[in-house]
């Protein structure tokens, strides 16, 4: 599905018709905002990767910005025609991840995360909020490549019960999603 508002929409209305309960945190979409762009204040959309391995648990990354350990991720960019796609940019930019070595674990998001950002008064950006559309991803053989450093400063595999402490419970999702650990 091509990257606008009305097509975040409607994957926004396709998950909230599996989950329901969601839809209070959700209410940002509501607005007639161009949400695809990070100018839009007081909020937008962001994208994240969960990408779990069969040997392995579930990736992470720390942000020096905020001392946290993440699923990568990002703010869209115009190139972006997917939000799978911004997914797979970020992914391969961040930690050198080759969309090759993952294969997408379902079409939809496994979660949207509702939550706020910290103003940041150094890169001239006020207190805002992210709704962050989580793909799944499963691969066997994906290894972190070349860290960006400016953004990254670590990276490494989590068992799914501290990442879903990590990140928060709905990630969980995305073990169903992709099945079992072998």
């Amino acid at each position: 599905m091509p990257r606008t508002s009305s097509s975040i929409r409607e994957t926004t209305y396709a998950y909230l018709g599996r989950h329901p309960d969601e839809r209070d945190g959700l209410a940002a979409l509501k607005r007639p905002a161009d949400v695809t762009t990070r100018a839009t204040l007081p909020g937008h959309v962001t994208c994240s990767a969960v990408v779990i391995d069969r040997q392995r648990p579930v990736l992470h990354i720390r942000y020096p910005a905020t001392g946290l350990m993440l699923t990568t991720g990002g703010h869209l960019e115009p190139s972006d025609a997917t939000l799978v796609d911004a997914t797979l940019r970020e992914l391969a930019k961040e930690i050198g991840v080759h969309p090759r070595q993952i294969l997408p674990a379902a079409r939809a998001p496994v979660c949207v995360e509702y939550h706020r950002v910290l103003a940041r008064p150094t890169k001239g950006e006020p207190e805002h909020h992210h709704l962050d559309f989580r793909y799944a991803f499963t691969t066997r053989k994906a290894d972190v490549g070349q860290i960006q450093q400016s953004k990254v400063t670590g990276a490494g595999w989590y068992p799914r019960i501290e990442a879903a402490h990590l990140v928060g419970h709905r990630i969980q999702r995305a073990t169903i999603v992709s099945g079992p650990a072998a």
